[in-house]
Order: structure tokens, then C-alpha cells, then sequence
């Protein structure tokens, strides 16, 4: 009887073949298992009124690589408030801090003024450190989401007494006339120290600070800070870095806020230079951040906007389609959708199309099933 060679060897091929599939299946399995490790930190940094044609600028007007192209995964969220169609910072802010959708100029509190939770108050119980950082005043919209309770963001007094009350263990901004020159008379910066804060209204140290067992707390402008073009310097890049060396010495992790709070401020103004230069600062500090980032290997970096300023686009001048020349819709605030930037563990997480309460779903998932693990 002859042996018939063929249908063996197909035979053994198909075996090898399943034999492969389950092998690739395997290591599928493991790398998936060894991407879903949770990150101990997270850095949420904030660029007021950056959308996309702001993201772009850095690539035309900077003159080094951009830092937002070191982002693997990219997302976009939708920016409406619960009030109005076209957010304001105070209700995109509270999106991000406490995971709901609020009426404009609210800060952590509901349709209804009641408080909400924040993801610094959630997280400071289980032990995880927290800070804030913004070329605004300290108590400005974005920042203040994070800590206060407050049913109009232009009570700065209020907001600034809350911060005392707070769990924040680092801040850096301006706003020191909400603190000392109040209408109570009261001295919220003796306050601070009084609860174990080191305060600082000059400058940031020129070196590392050592004395990690108090708070760090820098007021350095009456207001917001100076523009960067009006000699700012590398504030923001500084203070974040001062920021990582301090937070990062609890074994529990920490969260940072960090916000390029002027990129807004020159949307409004409808000036280009003071827009891109902003813009161009900002995406320094997320250098700093992904580089930190990367040789820590346990943080998860978060860019977005809470909305776009100015309608701001990048269109051609007088038909040269080689010459790029900044042009604004509006000085206000637009209803388009703004990009989410993502790196780290998890980061696949913020892919996609979403509402911007899901920022705080997510970080807040993260932290909780990190802390459980």
C-alpha cells in the first residue's frame, strides 16, 4: 500500500499552524496583561483654550520638535456644559475635577449649588499626594475646580479661604491679593503655615527644596503672573519640576494639575503672539513632564483644554499658501471639540470621543483600582 505523503504534510502544517496561533494568542495574552498596569501618578496638564490650530502652532513657531508629538494615543472630548452649549472654564474645569456637567462659572457644585466631591479630596483619603500649578492666580477657574466649592468663580476671596481648608499639599500661581489684602482683614498666609505650609510670595528656590515634611505653597503676583512675553521666564516649567521632586517622595503616588492658563488669555485678546508664545511655554512644561514621566515609568501624562478660545486657525496669507497667518473668529470661547493627549499606563484609556466628565472617570478608576491592587 503506498503512503499517500501530501495530506500528511498538509496535516502537519495545519497542527504547526494552530500550534503558532495559540503561541502568538499567549503572548497576545501576556502583553495585554502587562499594558492594563496601573499608573501611582497621575499629571493632568490643562492649556486654557487650546484647540487643535493651537496644538498646531507649536509645530510652525517653535524652533525646536513639538512635545505633543511624543503622544501615542490621542482623544477628543466634547466640551458643553449643562448650562450653555458653549462652556465656560469654571464648568469645564468642575467636568474634569468632579466628573459632572454643571452650569458656567460654577466650581464643584451641582445644577442645584450643592457640593460635589473632588478628585483630590477622593484621592488625599487613601493617601496619594496632590498639587496645582497655574500662570493664572491660584484661584483662578481651573485651579480653584480642584479644591473648592463654589457657586461663582468670581468670589476669589471665598475660593482663596477654601484653599487653606483644603488637601493640597503644593500650589504655585499668582493671586497673593486674595490671601493678604482682603476685605475680612484676614492673613490667609499665616494661616498656611500655621497648617505645616512653607510659603513663598517672592520667587521659587533656586534649588531642589529639602525640607519635604511641610507643604510648599508660592504665591509670586498680586493677579495672574506676567505674560511670558513680558519676562514670565520658565515659571511654569520650574514650578513643575520643583513640583515632581516634591510630590514624588510619597511611596503612595500623587496627582498634579498643571495649567497654561494665559494660552486662554490671548485667545480673548485676539493676539496671535501672545497666544503662540503662551502656547509654545506650555509645550516646554510637557516636556519636562514626559521626560520625568518616562524614567519614572509609573505616570500616566494627560494633555487637553477645557475649550477653545478665539476661534483661532492657522489660515494662509493673501493667497500664498507657504505663508501661515493667525486669524481669530471670535473673543469668546467656541463649541468645538478640543484633543486629549495621552502617555503612560492606562493611556489607551483616552482614545476616542467622550464627553469631558470622563476625564475624571477615568483618573479616578485608575487611582482606586491601583490603590486596591
Amino acid at each position: 500500500m503506498k503512503f499517500c505523503f501530501k495530506p500528511f504534510l498538509f496535516l502537519i502544517c495545519c497542527m504547526g499552524f494552530v500550534a503558532s496561533c495559540n503561541t502568538k494568542k499567549e503572548v497576545t495574552l501576556v502583553a495585554e496583561k502587562n499594558s492594563i498596569t496601573k499608573p501611582k501618578n497621575i499629571i493632568l496638564l490643562v492649556g486654557d483654550g487650546m484647540g487643535l490650530s493651537q496644538v498646531s502652532a507649536s509645530q510652525f513657531y517653535k524652533n525646536s520638535k513639538s512635545n505633543f508629538e511624543r503622544f501615542p494615543i490621542i482623544g477628543l472630548i466634547k466640551t458643553s456644559s449643562a448650562s450653555e452649549l458653549i462652556t465656560d472654564s469654571a464648568s469645564s474645569a468642575t467636568a474634569f475635577a468632579s466628573g459632572i456637567k454643571t452650569y458656567n462659572g460654577a466650581l464643584g457644585v451641582n445644577l442645584d449649588t450643592t457640593s460635589v466631591k473632588t478628585i483630590v479630596e477622593e484621592i488625599s483619603e487613601i493617601g496619594i499626594s496632590t498639587g496645582i500649578i497655574s500662570t493664572s492666580s491660584i484661584t483662578h477657574a481651573t485651579p480653584a475646580a480642584f479644591y473648592t466649592h463654589t457657586k461663582k468663580r468670581s468670589m476669589a476671596e471665598d475660593i482663596a479661604s477654601q484653599l487653606v481648608t483644603s488637601e493640597i499639599d503644593f500650589f504655585a500661581g499668582g493671586g497673593s491679593d486674595y490671601f493678604t489684602n482682603r476685605k475680612d482683614n484676614r492673613d490667609l498666609i499665616l494661616e498656611l503655615e500655621e497648617k505645616n505650609f512653607i510659603m513663598n510670595l517672592n520667587s521659587l528656590p533656586t534649588g531642589i527644596t529639602t525640607d519635604f515634611s511641610k507643604k510648599q505653597g508660592y504665591l509670586l503676583a498680586p493677579k495672574g503672573l506676567p505674560k511670558i512675553l513680558e519676562g514670565r521666564g520658565n515659571f511654569l516649567s520650574d514650578a513643575t519640576t520643583l513640583a515632581l521632586n516634591y510630590l514624588s517622595t510619597n511611596e503612595n503616588g500623587f496627582f498634579l494639575m498643571i495649567e497654561g492658563a494665559q494660552i486662554d488669555w490671548g485667545g480673548h485678546d485676539n493676539d496671535a503672539d501672545y497666544l503662540i508664545s503662551e502656547l509654545i511655554d506650555f509645550d516646554n512644561t510637557i516636556g519636562v513632564v514626559l521626560d520625568f514621566a518616562e524614567s519614572n515609568k509609573e505616570t500616566l501624562v494627560i494633555v487637553t483644554a477645557d475649550h477653545e478660545t478665539g476661534g483661532f486657525t492657522l489660515g494662509q496669507e493673501n493667497g500664498d499658501y507657504n505663508k501661515i497667518k493667525p486669524v481669530f473668529s471670535t473673543t469668546g470661547h467656541s463649541a468645538t471639540m478640543v484633543p486629549v493627549f495621552a502617555s503612560g499606563p492606562n493611556a489607551r484609556l483616552f482614545g476616542g470621543i467622550y464627553e469631558n466628565t470622563a476625564i475624571y472617570d477615568k483618573m479616578k478608576s485608575l487611582f482606586f483600582k491601583n490603590n486596591e491592587n
